[in-house]
Formats: structure tokens, C-alpha cells, sequence
């Protein structure tokens, strides 16, 4: 059988036809959500797994909290994002030692996550100075 080049060629080109779009579009499904424009509203909402459980507004944010059957996590969120400021968020399982996180941030702090499979938390939240902090719940 003879062999003509022009045709031993043809594989390799038709493979890379075949692969280059599949490449591409799974290069678009792993890049990160930073990196896509328009993708930061979205992060706000989804920050935290499980489903919402508490959120306490204060003067100038609100404290959300989320809860799966094992863990909880809280974020403080800003009401009017912008400027760095400073900001935390507490979450302490009773009985457990406190996960916090604080500094200077422009929306919001955390989250911050606990494992709380049947034990109460209590959580805190600030911006600017000013805040909110609940007691023991979610027992």
C-alpha cells in the first residue's frame, strides 16, 4: 500500500482542528471568576456554602450567616462598597476557638468558616466601627 505524505500529514492537522476549540473552551470553564469581567457581583452572593440562615443589618453593613448540616460561615458585608476601610467578622463555635478575619477591606470580610455540627455559634461583624454580634444561636 503506498503511503502519500500529503495524506500522512492530514491526521495531525485534522487533530488539531478537532482539539484546539475543545482546548479553548475548557480553558474558559477552569479560569477563575476574578479574571472574567463582570464576574464580582455574583461572588458576593455565593461566597459561603449552604443556605442562608441569619442576616442582621447594621449601620453601615449586615452580618450574613450560612449553614450546612456540618459547618457555618459568616461575612460582613458593606452597604456602600468603595473605599478601603477597616473591617471583621467573628464566628466562634461554643466550646471552639474564635475564626476571625479583620483588616482594611472595600466590600466585605471573610468569610470565615466554623465546624458546628450541633453546637450553637456566635458571630460579629464591623464596619467602620460600627457592628453587630449575636449571642449563641443556630443551636
Amino acid at each position: 500500500m503506498p503511503t502519500d505524505p500529503q495524506h500522512a500529514r492530514r491526521g495531525p492537522r485534522l487533530l488539531a482542528r478537532v482539539l484546539a476549540p475543545l482546548l479553548a473552551a475548557l480553558a474558559l470553564v477552569l479560569t477563575p471568576a476574578a479574571l472574567v469581567p463582570g464576574a464580582g457581583a455574583a461572588e458576593a452572593a455565593s461566597v459561603c456554602q449552604g443556605r442562608p440562615t441569619r442576616t442582621i443589618s447594621f449601620a453601615t453593613g449586615e452580618l450574613r450567616l450560612y449553614r450546612t448540616r456540618h459547618y457555618v460561615c459568616a461575612v460582613t458585608v458593606a452597604k456602600r462598597p468603595g473605599a478601603l476601610r477597616p473591617m471583621a467578622v467573628s464566628l466562634q463555635p461554643r466550646g471552639g476557638r474564635p475564626a476571625v478575619r479583620a483588616g482594611r477591606f472595600d466590600r466585605q470580610a471573610g468569610p470565615v468558616t466554623v465546624h458546628a455540627l450541633n453546637r450553637c455559634v456566635r458571630a460579629s461583624g464591623s464596619v467602620a466601627g460600627q457592628g453587630a454580634s449575636v449571642g449563641w444561636i443556630l443551636c
